[in-house]
């Protein structure tokens, strides 16, 4: 008898039934898709930026419609690199909130996540932080972290350097719970990722082409359409090499910045300012991507799990296909 693959450390940390993350997204993740990623028995993740700029709730009301939806536990993303004073008031506002509101599963990235910690160990939370090598998940672990999230080389967003198996080499031996980003898009993936070692997967690619989700019918047609091969990194969208899909749209803009925008975006004095007016720019961008349904922008991201996508459907549907085939691989 094998060992049973839906029982993990993330399972019982997340207070969930399927090792899955429904990643954060922006602009994509809307309250119905976090909810019935939820539902289903995984955990989706609110991002707070795309909670209440893309999809017009005031962040409280918001969760609290997600609540409405669901009562099995949603997480929070937490972006907590060095910004604006302005953003960092307002990350550390939207974290009271959602352990006000009960969120007790906590996603981090981007910088130190110890205050974050700090505040959810208090009432019995946990955090996952995102890493992409070594050195990252040294920091992390030194913050205080209760799980390590490892974005590899096939994720969306911002991708790692490393493919999950090299990643899990490096990360797998620190004491912590460790979850796959990146590359997971089929009932196999999911299967794969679990045998290998690794507590649960976060997924966000697959989440787009659902019916739950707000993404335009052009974006989640491409998603279908396209293979690994289409996905390519852009630095005109963050500044740092960000997985979007290969468009006439990208091909026409380029997909690297100018050297005078390169030196300020590397120079100690003037990186966490133009990190935030590229922020500011690239959402504007991506929202507006997002919202056009005759698909002219043609601004996507993805990552090389759309190889895995072969259609629309429920959010709940998808979890629980993944959640048979692991069940069938522990017999």
């Amino acid at each position: 008898m094998s060992h049973d693959l839906l029982s993990t450390a993330l399972t019982r940390d997340a207070h969930i039934d399927v090792p899955l993350i429904g990643g954060a997204m922006f602009p994509c993740g809307n309250p119905e898709l976090v909810a019935a990623v939820s539902e289903a028995g995984g955990i989706g993740i609110v991002q707070p930026v795309s909670l209440t700029y893309v999809h017009g709730h005031e962040f409280r009301a918001g969760l609290r419609y997600i609540r409405q939806l669901t009562d099995r536990p949603v997480g929070l993303n937490a972006l907590i690199e060095k910004s604006s004073r302005r953003y960092r008031e307002r990350m550390s506002i939207w974290v009271d909130v959602a352990l006000e509101e009960g969120i007790r599963f906590f996603v981090t990235s981007l910088g130190n996540p110890a205050w974050v910690v700090q505040r959810a160990h208090a009432v019995g939370g946990v955090v996952y932080h995102d890493v992409t090598e070594l050195k990252w998940a040294q920091k992390a672990i030194d913050g205080g972290v209760h799980g390590l999230i490892a974005v590899n080389d096939r994720a969306g967003g911002h991708a790692g350097p490393n493919s999950a198996d090299a990643l899990l080499d490096q990360v797998g031996d620190l004491g912590l719970p460790v979850v796959c980003a990146g590359g997971i898009g089929t009932e196999d993936d999911f299967v794969r990722a679990l045998r290998l070692g690794y507590a649960g997967v976060q997924m966000g690619t697959r989440f787009i082409a659902t019916d739950e989700c707000t993404a335009s019918d052009a974006y989640k047609r491409a998603i279908i359409a396209a293979g690994e091969e289409d996905v390519v990194l852009s630095e005109k969208v963050t500044g740092v090499p960000l997985s979007v899909l290969r468009t006439p749209y990208v091909e026409a803009m380029g997909v690297k910045v100018g050297p005078v925008a390169r030196r300020l975006l590397r120079g100690r004095r003037t990186k966490h300012w133009m990190r935030s007016f590229y922020a500011v720019r690239s959402g504007i961008r991506l929202t507006r991507a997002n919202r056009d349904h005759a698909g002219r922008r043609q601004f996507w991201q993805a990552g090389k799990s759309v190889d895995g996508v072969g259609s629309i459907e429920p959010a709940g549907e998808i979890v629980r296909r993944f959640a048979a085939a692991a069940r069938a691989a522990s017999s």
